[in-house]
């Protein structure tokens, strides 16, 4: 009996020893410069400079990466043809770290041959060929990428060359307009009593691993569901066959600070899902330095009602989306090269591969905004920081596009001089190490047989990468 009592005691131990291990381990991060250009061979901010990481995916078949750029530099103002960039990332498969990020593919995003634009909608009821990408993932049964827009909402199907292939059909509550007309406004709130808030549409998106259903979540709450603050958000649950969304489900955000909101959603089964929420907080391009809120959750489907024909308001009787307690604190680590700062927008969220000792690669990437500001008649300017003071914002410099003259300091609009330990705002990419216990039931994207080869690609391609970590 004695005996028993003490291997119960051990198996005690190592679960709870295992269970503490079992949390994100945060391994290292990159401070991408921002003057990095894309594979497009452009040379200037509007277009050729990274945006970097509005979404990002990693693909399990072909072990590859992908990071989304947004709208462009001009915050929907200017024309930007709106893109996808494929990147490298060295892993060490023994630790987690990442080194040598590079861009070795940048897919624009077109119908019939024309450009896909991060122009906002002009014409306030037509969406048209306006789009600010905001989610990204790859289809497991085609290949082929699935991409959600703010302006919309929208979902949209792309080929792997970047062509249009359909867009799914948005359920009619999500559109942006007067409730009692009728009448849509895709291009800013004004007239608007329901659907999404204006820049505020699908900002998530992820897929089952069998690639039969696609997950598109708002930002924030809709404009007949408490607006700017309001809790409850949104998750669209749409048929990849047919185009059409099957259900919606409702999500209580966390309510934490100013701008809240989520920028991420990662399949880990076909009900389960992190999150990443936060505030527009931290180091940012014009954004004040305060306190940052940036976190991620592991949420549930299974057993939330289907609210599709159900407002979110007071007095309506339905079963929320299942979430946890924060799994992951963003802030917790910070870069060097940042000054040890919280960035502004953690917007990329991705499962990485798996890694020797069993654990999974947990990748986080943030939206730069392409270290550019514009004034209110459309003039750009570069914007410069000194991540060696203590307020970023306060000791952040503006200057001319391509230039280190004519500068003013951001706080209030001050002549100044461009000296040289300042900084265009950095790409950033954390690695966090995730233990295969605290992943739980994950399952990684399936191609359909006849990709089979698809798979041995990958392997062979992890198995290259051991050998040479190793090496």
């Amino acid at each position: 009996m004695m005996k028993l009592r003490l291997l119960a005691a051990a198996a005690i131990a190592l679960a709870a020893a295992t269970s503490a291990e079992a949390a994100p381990v945060y391994v290292n991060g990159l401070a991408i410069p921002g003057s990095t250009l894309d594979a497009t061979g452009g040379t200037t901010v509007n277009n050729g400079r990274v945006g970097f990481f509005s979404d990002i995916y990693y693909d399990t078949i072909r072990n590859e990466w992908w990071g989304l750029s947004d709208r462009g530099p001009g915050g929907g103002t200017i024309s930007y043809d709106t893109r996808v960039n494929r990147f490298t990332l060295d892993v060490n498969l023994d630790t987690g770290a990442i080194s040598n990020f590079k861009i070795v593919e940048t897919v624009l995003f077109k119908s019939a041959g024309e450009t896909l634009n991060g122009l906002a909608p002009s014409t306030k009821g037509v969406l048209g060929l306006a789009m600010d990408p905001e989610g990204f993932v790859l289809n497991p049964k085609t290949g082929t990428m699935l991409v959600s827009d703010e302006y919309g909402p929208s979902l949209r199907e792309f080929s792997r060359s970047g062509e249009l292939l359909r867009t799914f059909t948005t359920p009619a509550n999500l559109l942006p307009r007067n409730a009692t007309t009728g009448d849509k406004n895709f291009a800013d709130d004004t007239g608007n009593t329901a659907g999404k808030r204006t820049n505020r549409g699908f900002e998530g998106l992820a897929i089952s691993p069998d690639g039969k259903y696609a997950f598109a979540m708002l930002q924030s709450a809709m404009l007949d569901e408490g607006g700017g603050n309001g809790t409850m958000n949104r998750i669209v649950k749409f048929d990849v066959a047919t185009g059409q969304a099957v259900a919606q489900y409702a999500y209580e955000m966390k309510r934490s600070g100013q701008g809240q909101g989520i920028s991420a959603l990662v399949a880990i089964n076909d009900h389960e899902f992190y999150v990443l929420e936060r505030n527009n907080r931290g180091v940012g391009v014009g954004a004040e330095f305060a306190t940052a809120d940036k976190e991620v959750y592991r949420i549930d489907l299974t057993g939330a009602t289907d609210v599709s024909n159900i407002p979110l308001v007071a007095g309506s009787v339905y079963t929320k989306v299942k979430k946890s307690g924060p799994v992951l604190d963003l802030d917790a680590n910070t870069l060097a090269a940042l000054g040890g700062k919280a960035p502004e927008k953690f917007e990329g969220l991705a499962i990485g591969p798996r890694l020797n000792n069993g654990s999974y690669l947990l990748l986080t990437g943030t939206d730069n905004d392409y270290s550019v500001t514009q004034n209110g008649s459309g003039t750009q300017f570069d914007v410069w920081f000194d991540f060696t003071k203590s307020d970023p914002y306060a000791s952040s410099i503006q200057c001319p596009l391509d230039s280190k003259t004519g500068c003013f300091k951001t706080k209030d609009g001050t002549a100044t001089n461009w000296t040289s330990d300042l900084q265009l705002l950095p790409g950033v990419l954390q690695a966090y190490s995730v233990s295969a216990a605290d992943l739980g039931a994950y399952v990684a994207p399936v191609p359909e047989p006849a990709s089979a080869g698809l798979v041995f690609a990958g392997l062979a391609a992890l198995g290259l990468a051991k050998r040479r970590k190793k090496a």
